[in-house]
């Protein structure tokens, strides 16, 4: 029995470009990738149990210590912030009617001045939790996010 030790001869092919098939050009310019790549490592996911804590701290038997308020507001705003993000992201699945207008009725809140009297902020602070917290329970039964478990 003989077994040759030699390889098959493969064909060479000549591969051409076709005419009609633009050149590929990256979707971005540099600029907008460094911009991309800046987003990207600044992002942090959504901590929900951070979220439900500071629900907690606002709505809670205790007002929030006056000194931590203006903290605790800044919080609430980035909550918001990335709730309606989630709710917003996805064109095909729009937002519920209900979760529109919690974000609508959010925004204006968002860029309201923090009160110098602590019992305003507090109510600021407030009236930021409830509309998170029904964001939430929106966003929850929707499956956009998760139960803390």
């Amino acid at each position: 029995m003989t077994v040759s030790l030699t390889a098959p001869v493969l064909e060479k092919r000549v591969v051409r470009p076709m005419a009609n098939v633009p050149k590929w050009r990256p979707p971005l310019d540099p600029d907008d990738l460094r911009h991309v790549l800046k987003r990207v490592a600044a992002w942090t996911p959504l901590d929900v149990d951070a979220v439900f804590d500071d629900l907690d701290t606002t709505i809670g038997n205790q007002p929030p210590p006056e000194a931590a308020t203006p903290a605790l507001v800044e919080r609430l705003r980035t909550h918001l912030a990335k709730l309606s993000t989630i709710a917003e992201a996805d064109t095909k699945y729009p937002p519920t009617d209900e979760m529109a207008q919690l974000i609508e009725r959010g925004r204006s809140m968002q860029d309201a001045c923090l009160p110098d009297d602590h019992q305003q902020a507090v109510g600021l602070a407030r009236r930021l939790a409830f509309v998170i917290s029904d964001l939430v329970e929106e966003l929850i039964e929707a499956r956009y996010i998760k139960d803390v478990e």
